[in-house]
């Protein structure tokens, strides 16, 4: 069982009464996602209370009208899947570090510096992060955070974004390996098998992706491998 110490407040309400339960956050949570985890590793105490503040229990009766069981840990899996769970300030930090991150990531791969048309080194989104002091709500998407954030960073750093197509043509002895490279870095616009066994395609990428799919497909081929950049296209942001 949880630290009671350490355990959080999961809580159903039905027909203005609530059920509780004290579990522990991270694992509650990770129940909630999905995860199969045995319902007694989460609980802090094998019970289900009124009010766990003051200790105040639900009776077999009242579980059975509200959750159509008495049994204590099925009432406990339906309060921490359809109820609140209190979530505590350590989790909700590795939340907004996770989404920092990814944010992080998704300008450093789309975004390129208007002067050079390269994208800006980690390290300097990080400290233009710092300068415009951006704050990560970690109850929102990344994906939905990322244009106000953008903003806020051009005036200290100036970031456009962009897709580029890329030609690429790659010899017939590595175009196993290749195909799902490339693919996966964007959108085949184009893929043709020439007669010799070569590949041919043209790609959609991020703008700031073309250094990484560059130094992935030379690394492949050893160097043998033809590209051209197309077009570049300004994004939405």
């Amino acid at each position: 069982m949880v630290d009671v110490d350490k355990a959080v407040v999961a809580r159903y309400r039905f027909e203005g009464q609530n059920f509780e339960v004290l579990v522990d956050c991270d694992a509650a949570l990770e129940l909630r996602g999905g995860k199969e985890i045995p319902v007694d590793d989460i609980l802090a105490a094998d019970k289900v209370f009124l009010d766990a503040k003051k200790g105040l229990l639900a009776s077999e009766a009242q579980m059975q009208k509200a959750f159509g069981t008495a049994d204590v840990s099925e009432v406990a899996e339906k309060i921490i899947k359809k109820g609140e769970i209190q979530v505590t300030a350590e989790h909700r930090q590795r939340l907004r570090e996770q989404k920092r991150k990814k944010i992080l990531d998704m300008i450093r791969r789309n975004g390129v510096d208007p002067k050079t048309n390269l994208p800006h080194p980690a390290s300097r989104l990080e400290l233009a992060f710092e300068e415009a002091k951006v704050k990560i709500d970690e109850h929102r998407r990344a994906e939905d955070q990322v244009e106000a954030i953008v903003k806020q960073l051009r005036p200290i750093l100036p970031i456009r974004f962009e897709k580029r197509e890329i030609a690429i043509r790659i010899p017939a002895e590595y175009t196993g390996k290749a195909y799902s490279a490339v693919s996966g870095f964007g959108r085949l616009k184009k893929d043709e098998w020439l007669n010799d066994g070569s590949w041919a395609c043209v790609v959609e990428i991020p703008a700031g992706m073309q250094g990484d799919l560059f130094d992935h497909i030379n690394k492949i081929t050893q160097g043998n491998v033809e590209t051209k950049v197309l077009k570049s296209e300004e994004g939405e942001q």
